[in-house]
């Protein structure tokens, strides 16, 4: 099975190159010329996301080759193309970086080959001439199955500068430059943590998004990215792809949702529907109570520790939770969803702040990065998401850490967590009863077996 469909793939040299604010960019000039278009990220990112979420008014949806597998992403990107005109695809730091520095695994490089698409590649030019053709050249002789279609000169200086730059790439029988960007052209993204605040449609208004397009139709032809897409080969799916239609509802599970929890893979998400599940989005800073009838609890991740105050405070949510708990019904948190089920929340250098109390430490924020990169589990006991020795696939990002170990008589490790990176192994996954709770942020969306678990352990209400 073949179709059509319009893609590009917005790759960079390195990170800090303004691949966000180009892909932006192109999705806001995109839109105004009354084009629907689906957005996704390469890697296991949630901020560039939620900008891209904002920007096209669509679920943006991460791409990961090394969290999944081809055929996976394949079927993802049908599924969620077929009513558009477009799709951009972000990439993830340098245009080869991945999870391994020896393949091409985890890669933006990966995802454009597994999607046959052209790549756009943006550079940082500040300071370069005749070298950008050096470093162009570089990467389309790195990957032959490539196709660098055109690059984008980020931070450029004068006019006589694009030229230099034209006539340096030109002279190689490289791509052509398709966009020139001076310095400071862009508006600036605020920037938080390992990358963007999340977005919203304050800090990322229709003001700026109308910016972002202004300047990229003035210094770069948007007519030219638009072929560059359209010349993108008929994708072929595989063979045993076919179509799904959520089934009957099974069973209701209630999903934290607001300021301080956000952080979901939307393909996550989309599977627990069509696999039967009706989610109920709740926010545990201002609702009073969980919705009615729920068979379990989803506490993704976020900046509980940025408002830390307003759920200490929110006592009646907290009560809620402890006494949904105590019935035995299940309860799955990860990252911030985990610092929330702890006795509470202790911010640097300030006081601390209660929490649900089900976990029996405290977490508390480090002015440091505490844990970065991919992680693989082997279930060390029989959990939510499968039987002892299930295998998954996640990511850890998080600048906080728990106080002790909260194992104990009623609280176990069942994840054997292995570092892509280190290949250290250790052991987390906390769990007591039917409450589950981690620093990894599981796909699982990929893992219909861990996905059936999960849901038949909801279906089985105390």
């Amino acid at each position: 099975m073949s179709r059509s469909l319009p893609r590009i793939v917005i790759a960079g040299t390195q990170s800090g190159t303004g691949k966000t604010s180009l892909a932006l960019a192109l999705v806001a000039s995109l839109k105004r010329r009354g084009l629907q278009v689906q957005t996704f990220k390469v890697g296991p990112d949630f901020l560039d996301p939620s900008y891209l979420t904002v920007a096209s008014g669509r679920p943006c949806y991460n791409l990961d080759g090394w969290m999944t597998r081809r055929e996976y992403v394949l079927e993802l990107f049908h599924r969620t193309t077929k009513d558009v005109d477009m799709a951009v695809i972000e990439g993830v730091m340098g245009l080869f970086d991945g999870a391994d520095p020896a393949t091409s695994e985890g890669s933006t490089a990966e995802m454009a080959r597994w999607l046959d698409a052209p790549v756009l590649l943006v550079v940082n030019v500040h300071g370069m001439a005749r070298s950008l053709a050096a470093i162009v050249k570089g990467c389309v002789e790195f990957d032959r199955d490539l196709r660098i279609a055109g690059i984008v000169a980020n931070h450029s200086g004068s006019d006589h500068h694009k030229e230099w730059l034209t006539q340096s790439l030109g002279s190689a029988s490289l791509p052509p430059v398709l966009g020139a960007i001076p310095r400071g052209a862009f508006p600036t993204l605020p920037s938080r943590h390992l990358g963007l605040v999340t977005a919203d449609p304050q800090n990322l208004s229709p003001k700026i998004l109308h910016q972002l397009a202004d300047v990229l139709e003035k210094h770069a032809s948007l007519d030219a990215f638009l072929q560059l897409a359209r010349d993108a080969p008929p994708l072929n799916l595989p063979g045993s792809f076919s179509e799904r239609n959520p089934v009957r509802k099974r069973v209701s599970i209630g999903v934290a949702y607001d300021r301080a929890f956000h952080f979901y893979y939307s393909d996550n998400l989309d599977e627990l529907t069509l696999r039967g599940c009706d989610l109920i989005r709740f926010s545990p800073l201002e609702d009073k109570g969980l919705p009615e009838g729920l068979d379990g609890l989803y506490l993704g991740g976020g900046y509980p520790e940025e408002h830390a105050e307003g759920l200490s405070d929110n006592r009646e949510m907290r009560e809620a939770i402890r006494q949904f708990a105590s019935r035995g019904l299940p309860i799955y948190a990860e990252c911030g969803g985990l610092m929330y089920l702890t006795r509470g929340i202790e911010i640097t250098g300030e006081k601390r702040y209660p929490m649900v109390g089900l976990l029996p430490v405290w977490s508390r924020m480090l002015d440091r990065l505490k844990s970065l990169g991919y992680v693989e589990i082997t279930l060390a006991a029989n959990s939510l998401w499968g039987a002892c020795g299930a295998v998954l696939r996640g990511h850890e990002f998080h600048y906080s850490e728990l106080t002790a170990d909260p194992k104990d008589e009623l609280w176990k490790s069942v994840y054997r967590v292995k570092r892509s990176r280190s290949k250290a192994i250790s052991f987390e996954g906390f769990q007591r009863g039917k409450i589950s709770a981690s620093y990894v942020h599981l796909h699982w969306a990929s893992q219909p077996e861990a996905m059936e678990n999960f849901i038949t352990q909801c279906e089985a209400r105390s």
